[in-house]
């Protein structure tokens, strides 16, 4: 809503400032951190009296979980509410593009709190039946993807961009339903696999989500998207302010959930923040790229995928335990030197992906 000040710059040309992107991405950031860092305790504090027990831990998990045994779950809830006001505050709210990824992040995030909360009264670690939470993912990624085709102009809004083609674009007609709600549902159920570790997940979301609004704001810009020759895409900009809202919560749930962590995500934060990192690329025509940025959830996810098969087919296992990082640690890695390296690893591929705006 601030961006609506801008219109007052007769008056008050300070205010001018808000007419800027950079100036609101840096506000969004800034704003998300401060807010994250207010609500976050009162918020651990009614999560603990609601939990009691806090988070079931699983049995067949590393032994060193034991010890995380009454720490509350849901702390995705600070994440999305402080990432959500935000974006209302500082983004501008006639851009439709905000409203179709905050409809992905909200909805998704409801998942997950239904997950959560299913979880924590059951006393197990299932939550929801499999099939229905896919089923409520599909139905919001078709949403939104079909919104996004109705957004953007044509021919742009069915057609697949590839990486390192300048003018490489596959048409996919309405097939691009199914590829976008692919998009959004695998993005957020990988991000939902890396959240095993204090800090894991966090900080690899906050990568992306800062290379995405370099991207947005590129894609955005007709004059720069025309010099590194990626498809322009009028008014994908403003999700720049939603990236930085997303860094800047994140930035305030890592005090929080930085280890011991006080608090976890739980699906509520992982399931919305995944969700919305897709929905950001289908947007931005970066598809293809989200798999590099977020190359670290895609090896955790592809780990399962693995183990599963491998256990189903040969009834052995490939990794001592999955996802991935779970293997390190059955493997004597401490908690800490598996989070920092993975770390280290999604920084890379982020760098990797980025490198995908020049090398055309």
């Amino acid at each position: 809503m601030l961006y609506l000040l801008a219109s007052l710059t007769e008056d008050w040309r300070a205010l001018n400032v808000f007419r800027y992107l950079t100036f609101r991405c840096g506000g969004a950031i800034l704003f998300s951190l401060l807010l994250t860092l207010w609500i976050g305790p009162s918020m651990i504090r009614w999560l603990k009296k609601l939990q009691r027990e806090g988070q079931p831990i699983r049995t067949d998990g590393p032994e060193s979980h034991l010890t995380k045994k009454g720490t509350p779950t849901m702390g995705g809830l600070m994440f999305l509410l402080s990432a959500t006001i935000t974006t209302l505050l500082w983004a501008d709210p006639l851009n439709a593009y905000v409203w179709i990824v905050l409809l992905v992040t909200i909805g998704y995030g409801m998942i997950g709190f239904g997950d959560d909360f299913l979880k924590l009264t059951k006393r197990n670690t299932k939550g929801l039946p499999g099939k229905l939470k896919l089923a409520a993912q599909i139905a919001i990624g078709v949403i939104a993807t079909y919104a996004v085709t109705r957004v953007t102009p044509e021919p742009l809004n069915m057609q697949l961009a590839v990486p390192f083609f300048k003018d490489l674009l596959i048409p996919l007609g309405w097939f691009f339903l199914a590829t976008g709600t692919f998009v959004m549902v695998g993005a957020s159920n990988a991000v939902n696999l890396t959240d095993g570790l204090d800090g894991l997940a966090t900080v690899p979301v906050m990568i992306a989500s800062a290379c995405f609004a370099l991207i947005a704001y590129l894609v955005g810009n007709a004059v720069f998207a025309n010099y590194l020759q990626i498809h322009f895409v009028q008014g994908s900009g403003e999700l720049a302010v939603f990236c930085g809202a997303l860094c800047g919560a994140g930035l305030g749930f890592l005090w929080f959930n930085a280890p011991p962590a006080m608090v976890f995500m739980g699906d509520t934060g992982s399931l919305s923040m995944g969700g919305a990192l897709g929905a950001i690329s289908v947007i931005t025509k970066h598809e293809l790229v989200l798999a590099i940025i977020g190359g670290l959830f895609v090896i955790e996810t592809v780990s399962v995928i693995m183990q599963v098969a491998s256990f189903k087919l040969t009834g052995k296992r490939v990794f001592r335990m999955a996802p991935l990082h779970h293997h390190f640690e059955k493997k004597g890695w401490a908690e800490p030197t598996v989070v920092i390296r993975f770390w280290i690893i999604a920084a890379v591929l982020a760098l990797i992906g980025l490198s995908t705006l020049k090398l055309r």
